[in-house]
């Protein structure tokens, strides 16, 4: 489904009804969390919560989920509200935190897995509760617009999450293979090389080729996510930490000049020229609209990237696209541009 996230409105707050796990909302700290959570690594028939925090799901893409997660020796418990339809969300917002707060309060489930984004992550934000989540440490993975979620929970908690695929992503082996290694295994030094067969395709989409703006190795926590979600987050208190950090942007189904204003947006609030590194992946179907007149995606990307002297490349393996690594939030990397690598220097789980 193409959609658009030219807005981000505020869903109408409060139904009367009082649903089970919805908490008050709470006074969000603009300090960064200096000490980070690590959940406890995913093992073999461990239980899997499956939610819909954002965009409404169907029997289908359930259906798809639920054997995505038992291909991979997991078990699933679907949340109470996943089938529900508020609009184009998965149900009201109080809806939505219910099944969020209770996964994380379930002690069977040891990992919580978004089915999909969508749109509607960034009305949970005020409303979840930290403290349950700060104390009850869990895997939680995802993109898009679960961008929202990790920046929030990263910065209100210290809990690592993991931009990776979304419960009912199409997986290959390369996808997979570095996202169970991420979850399942407590390592430092891991590298993650681009896809192989990203870089075919570079051939006939030369948006998936890799183009490297300023070369160098440099060292960070990883930080990001979807840009539009990284841009609307910017100012409030669930913002990027973008200072020193190796900041990587995806985005999707939109037009270059929609691009330029999120980056130079998010380049105002933070600088890019404080980050210690900067990685856009694939944005897919982010060309001129047929009807515009438009600089292209690349001559975008590069009226941001050109000038910076710290490392600074696009085409890396992120994205909406079927061959993805997984990338935990927080946890301190090294990019390397010549090798095209990145290296995490230290185990994301224990």
């Amino acid at each position: 489904m193409k959609i658009s996230r030219r807005s981000f409105g505020a869903i109408a707050a409060a139904l009367s009804l009082a649903l089970p796990g919805v908490a008050a909302a709470h006074t969000p700290s603009s300090r960064p969390m200096k000490k980070l959570i690590k959940p406890p690594r995913l093992k073999r028939g461990d239980t899997v919560g499956l939610i819909a925090p954002g965009g409404y799901t169907t029997d289908r893409a359930i259906e798809k989920a639920v054997r995505n997660i038992e291909a991979l020796g997991f078990k699933v418990k679907t949340g109470a509200y996943l089938r529900e339809v508020f609009g184009n969300y998965a149900g009201s917002v109080q809806q939505r935190l219910a099944d969020l707060h209770a996964m994380f309060l379930d002690p069977d489930v040891k990992a919580i897995w978004p089915i999909r984004g969508g749109s509607g992550c960034i009305s949970l934000l005020s409303g979840l509760d930290y403290g349950l989540i700060r104390r009850n440490p869990k895997v939680l993975v995802g993109y898009s617009d679960i961008t929202a979620l990790h920046l929030a929970i990263l910065k209100q908690t210290g809990l690592v999450t993991f931009h990776g695929p979304v419960a009912s992503s199409t997986m290959t082996p390369y996808s997979l293979d570095h996202m169970m290694a991420v979850l399942t295994e407590p390592q430092a030094g891991y590298t993650i090389p681009m896809s192989q067969e990203n870089a075919q395709r570079a051939a006939s989409e030369p948006h998936f080729g890799v183009h490297t703006f300023t070369h160098g190795v440099a060292t960070g926590p990883l930080m990001g996510g979807n840009l539009s979600l990284v841009a609307a987050l910017a100012g409030t208190p669930y913002a990027a930490d973008i200072k020193d950090s190796i900041l990587f942007l995806e985005e999707v189904n939109e037009a270059p000049y929609r691009i330029d204003r999120w980056m130079t947006q998010l380049d105002l609030a933070g600088g890019f020229r404080n980050a210690a590194a900067l990685v856009v992946g694939i944005c897919e179907n982010c060309g001129p609209e047929h009807e515009d007149i438009s600089l292209t995606l690349e001559r975008t990307l590069g009226l941001h990237l050109h000038p910076l002297t710290i490392p600074a490349v696009s085409g890396y393996s992120i994205g909406h696209i079927r061959n993805q690594f997984t990338l935990p939030m927080g946890i301190q990397a090294r990019i390397d541009t010549k090798a095209q690598t990145i290296t995490l220097l230290e185990s994301a789980v224990t």
